[in-house]
C-alpha cells in the first residue's frame, strides 16, 4: 500500500509564512474534505444499514481506535447519550491505552495486538454487535488486530481509514476509504484526516439514530434536559410543535421531563 497519509506536504517553509497565509492554506486543504467524504458515501450507506439492522436486534455500536482515532470515536459516542436520548452502553469509544490516552500519549499502547479484545470483552460484546475500527493510516496493530479477532467471532466489522487498500480495510467487513491526500504539516493526520474521519463519524451516527426513531420531523425529542439551554430549546420544541403558549409547554416539559413525552400526552 501507499501511504498518502505520510506523503510531503504540497507547501514548503511553513515557518516562513505570515499568520493569513497559514490559516489559508490550511482552509483551502481543509475544503477539500467534504468532497472527498462525498465520494465515499455509498460505502458509508452500505455500513450505516448493517449498523441500523443489528441495532434494531439489540446490538450496540463500538468504535475502535489510537491516538486522535480513537478521541475522535470516544467524542461521537460520548455526544449520543445526551443528544438522542440512549443509553450510554449503545455506542461506546474504546481507545488504545484506556482512558488514560484520551488526554496523554501512552507508550506502544497502539501497537499491542492482543489489548482491543481484551477492552472489547469487558462489554461482552457478541454476534449482535458491530465494530468500527478508526485509523487514518490504516495501519494500527491495536485497530487490525481488534478487527481480526472480532471477524473470527463472527462480529461484523467496518473501518474509517485514509489510505488505499491498507491491512484495516482487508480486516474490515465494510471498509470506509476516505482519501484527503497529504496534509498540510507531512504526516499531521489530526488534520484532515481526522476532519474526515469526524465527518463520516456524525454521518453514521446521526443517521443511524434518526432510523432508529430518535428525531421526530428535524428535532431532538429525545434529548437529555442537562443544562438551561437545552430546557430552552425543548421549551420552545413543544411550543412550536403543538401550538401552546410558553407557559402551557414549560409546565408540560416539567411535568414529563421529556419533549417526546410531553407532545405525546398532549396528542392523546
Amino acid at each position: 500500500m501507499v501511504k498518502i497519509t505520510e506523503e510531503d506536504s504540497k507547501y514548503q517553509h511553513l515557518e516562513k509564512m505570515s499568520t493569513q497565509e497559514l490559516l489559508e492554506n490550511i482552509n483551502a486543504e481543509d475544503q477539500t474534505v467534504a468532497f472527498a467524504v462525498k465520494k465515499t458515501i455509498s460505502q458509508i450507506e452500505t455500513l450505516v444499514n448493517i449498523i441500523v439492522q443489528n441495532m434494531k436486534n439489540g446490538g450496540r455500536l463500538f468504535y475502535l481506535g489510537a491516538g486522535t482515532s480513537g478521541r475522535l470515536g470516544i467524542l461521537d459516542a460520548s455526544e449520543c447519550p445526551p443528544t438522542f436520548g440512549i443509553s450510554a452502553d449503545w455506542v461506546v469509544g474504546l481507545i488504545a491505552g484506556g482512558d488514560t490516552a484520551i488526554r496523554n500519549a501512552v507508550e506502544n499502547a497502539e501497537d499491542d495486538k492482543e489489548m482491543a479484545w481484551k477492552d472489547l470483552a469487558k462489554y461482552q460484546i457478541n454476534e449482535k454487535d458491530i465494530i468500527i475500527g478508526i485509523a487514518a493510516s490504516g495501519t494500527t496493530p491495536y485497530v487490525i488486530h481488534g478487527l481480526r479477532d472480532a471477524q473470527k467471532n463472527g462480529i461484523v466489522t467496518g473501518c474509517i481509514t485514509c489510505n488505499l487498500e491498507s491491512p484495516l480495510a482487508g480486516a474490515a467487513d465494510f471498509p470506509i476509504e476516505v482519501i484527503v491526500g497529504p496534509e498540510f504539516i507531512t504526516g499531521s493526520s489530526r488534520m484532515k484526516a481526522g476532519t474526515a474521519q469526524k465527518m463520516v463519524l456524525n454521518m453514521i451516527s446521526t443517521s443511524v439514530m434518526i432510523q432508529l426513531g430518535r428525531v421526530e420531523g428535524n428535532k431532538m425529542v429525545d434529548m437529555r434536559l442537562s443544562n438551561d439551554k437545552l430546557w430552552e430549546r425543548g421549551i420552545n420544541i413543544i411550543q412550536n410543535e403543538i401550538g401552546i403558549s410558553r407557559i402551557d409547554a414549560k409546565a408540560l416539559l416539567e411535568k414529563y421531563g421529556s419533549v417526546r413525552k410531553a407532545i405525546e400526552y398532549f396528542d392523546k
